[in-house]
């Protein structure tokens, strides 16, 4: 049986509470797939993406057309509400 089988195996087998807490903690157990490490992978990856760059032309051919569309962020706007 595989190692990863096994994990998974055991992670079936725990009470529902304790698996729970184990999916908001495996971010941390690998940690080059998530946060900053993530986002810097992802913005040095050079393959085109022709959906994503026409929908961003487009947004930003609007923006130049009628700068008002697009509603002005504030600092507050990025602030947590809890």
């Amino acid at each position: 049986m595989s190692a990863a089988r096994e994990i998974e195996e055991a992670i079936r087998s725990l009470p529902p509470a304790e698996r729970n807490k184990l999916l908001h903690d495996i971010p941390d157990l690998s940690p080059e797939l998530s946060g900053d490490a993530e986002w810097e992978r992802i913005i040095a990856d050079e393959r085109p993406r022709p959906a994503l760059t026409e929908l961003l032309d487009k947004a930003e051919a609007e923006l130049r057309q009628n700068p008002n569309v697009f509603p002005e962020f504030t600092e507050r706007d990025f602030s947590s509400r809890s």
